[in-house]
């Protein structure tokens, strides 16, 4: 795979355009995938120092991790060139990132046990269902989201806000908020 294909594929991605089945960009983004099955794969297979950790994010994203960002293996990515990680990101044990449609955490931000983060969306119609729609998480400062929630495509979670364990957050979460259940809802302020 070429860096340039990459970049078409990243353009398109963040554009939040539809990715055709078996088209072209989506066997570059198969390709990235086995990209990033592989490195998970080293990052989950055995005990790292917390700097080879880094180091095997920073390769998973192609981008720099900063010495404050702690995650605890196992860390699941299926594509990985789309997350971008703040400062003093605590991670923890069997989170999983579908992150095409790109996943930006803010600094500060404490993600507990197993959080699952979405951004693509299949087609609804049955001819089109292999049709992937992406669209970006965001997650602002400060947020702590409990274990075992699900963030889906196209979320934007506020500065300050606490998503509960097990909560499955459908849209927007407002700055300084506790959002419960599924769908998550707003149940109180902070």
């Amino acid at each position: 795979m070429s860096i340039m294909e990459l970049e078409d594929l990243l353009l398109v991605l963040n554009a939040g355009k539809t990715i055709t089945g078996n088209s072209p960009l989506h066997e570059v983004m198969h390709r990235v995938s086995q990209d990033a099955l592989r490195i998970t794969g080293e990052l989950n297979s055995g005990y790292r120092e917390p700097a080879r950790v880094r180091e095997l994010l920073a390769e998973l994203t192609g981008k720099p991790v900063a010495e404050s960002v702690t995650v605890f293996p196992p860390f699941y990515s299926d594509f990985g060139k789309n997350i971008t990680l703040g400062e003093r990101i605590f991670i923890n044990s069997g989170c999983k990132f579908q992150d095409q449609g790109g996943v930006v955490i803010g600094d500060d931000c404490l993600i507990g046990h197993n959080t699952v983060m979405a951004t693509l969306n299949h087609d609804l119609s049955p001819i089109r269902r292999a049709d992937m729609h992406p669209a970006p998480i965001v997650i602002g400062r400060n947020v702590w989201i409990g274990s075992n929630a699900t963030v889906l495509p196209g979320v934007t979670i506020g500065d300050n806000s606490v998503v509960a364990a097990a909560s499955v957050v459908t849209k927007d979460v407002p700055e300084n908020s506790v959002v419960v259940g599924s769908p998550a809802r707003v149940v109180r302020s902070l």
